[in-house]
């Protein structure tokens, strides 16, 4: 990777054409917007999921039928539900029974021994659950390639075609232009970093 990948420019402008300079911005852009997004809605479905599983699915048919689609969904890498589903479920059966019978003891209703006992007892592993789902989604290139697609020009339209890093890799890495294998090697660089960055805050997190 030649030294010219790793300078200002890279952060300052757009994925270039074949004849130019350019940098990474828009695909660092559109990245952050699609994991955002994938977060924003995937992490509250997951965590009602899991929660539903571990405290109110007992004797019901419907746990079985989730709990049998979300280990099928768990084969899926790019789908942030699953993960978070299942770290929440499995956070919220390590609570001690005692918890639950003491809050009901003082007359806390269902919903609140969920929301002011076991949830914050479980943070922690819920947080890690999420790190690491963000961790687990934020390289996937196939499910990019046929939705995201790619834009060498700066969108945040997600309506049309937007820039993100996974698919600018796989394009520039394949190409004949020197300046694109630099800007592929780069943007790796970025998201193994990145992975690497999410990985440590989950450990240290589940270390507390």
């Amino acid at each position: 990777m030649g030294a010219s990948a790793l300078t200002p420019d890279l952060f300052l402008q757009t994925t270039p054409a074949p004849s130019e300079q350019g940098g990474l911005l828009n695909a660092i852009a559109g990245s952050l917007i699609m994991v955002g997004l994938a977060v924003l809605l995937g992490t509250p479905i997951g965590i009602m999921a899991g929660t539903y599983l571990a405290e109110f699915g007992q004797g019901s048919w419907l746990a079985p039928v989730t709990r049998f689609i979300n280990d099928i969904l768990l084969s899926a890498p790019f789908i942030v539900i699953p993960v978070v589903a299942r770290a929440t479920g499995d956070m919220l059966r390590l609570i001690p029974n005692s918890l639950h019978e003491a809050a009901a003891a003082l007359g806390a209703s269902q919903w609140k021994i969920v929301t002011l006992v076991t949830w914050r007892a479980s943070r922690a592993g819920i947080l890690t659950g999420i790190l690491l789902a963000i961790a687990r989604i934020s390289g996937e290139t196939a499910p990019l390639l046929f939705t995201a697609l790619n834009n060498q020009f700066w969108n945040t339209d997600m309506n049309r075609p937007m820039a993100n890093l996974p698919v600018v890799i796989f394009q520039f890495a394949m190409s004949p232009y020197e300046h694109w294998q630099e800007l592929a090697w780069a943007g790796a660089l970025l998201i193994t970093l990145s992975v690497l960055g999410l990985n440590i805050l989950a450990r240290s997190i589940l270390r507390r």
